[in-house]
């Protein structure tokens, strides 16, 4: 693993309506932590359940992982409540980014937090721009990925569904969504 010192740290952004965006980005958390990098996780919408992934990550002494959301909220009936925990877990988010003690960060879902306007992207961004340290690593996952964040992400992908199980009446399976 290269030293901090000699380590570009990127930024990327996994958006779109298709599935596969916290997927993918799992997949790099243990690629990291594969590499023995400190990984931190960083979940804004999903709730308390339990994941294949989270799971996983509890094998690995170089992943600490947080799930801080109070669950899915597209249907919320309490907005007030939805912006005061994205607040709170996005201040959360930049004290362990500025620990220093992590190289690479995984803000799962953060996007629908700007999307609904919870958190505006220009924040974040400026946010990356400007303390983000340079040798980290940091994924930013969800839909409606604010222009801004694209703006400053060295690689941003747009995930779309061609074709999902669930339009065909199949519910959630575990090992493959959750």
């Amino acid at each position: 693993m290269k030293a901090r010192d000699k380590r570009q740290g990127l930024t990327l952004v996994h958006t779109g309506t298709g599935k596969g965006k916290s997927s993918s980005a799992f997949g790099m958390v243990f690629r990291a932590a594969g590499w023995g990098m400190k990984v931190c996780v960083i979940q804004f919408i999903k709730g308390q359940w339990q994941t294949g992934e989270q799971k996983a990550s509890e094998r690995f002494d170089n992943i600490e992982w947080h799930t801080l959301g109070d669950g899915f909220t597209w249907d919320t009936k309490n907005p007030e409540q939805d912006i005061k925990t994205s607040r709170e877990i996005w201040e959360f988010a930049q004290q362990k980014i500025l620990s220093e003690e992590f190289d690479f960060v995984l803000l799962d879902e953060i996007n629908y937090c700007c999307g609904y306007n919870w958190i505006s992207g220009e924040e974040i961004a400026t946010f990356i721009k400007e303390q983000k340290p340079e040798w980290m690593h940091l994924v930013l996952t969800g839909r409606n990925a604010a222009p801004e964040v694209i703006e400053v992400a060295h690689t941003v992908t747009e995930m779309q569904p061609i074709k999902h199980a669930y339009s065909q009446g199949i519910k959630a399976t575990q090992g493959v969504e959750f």
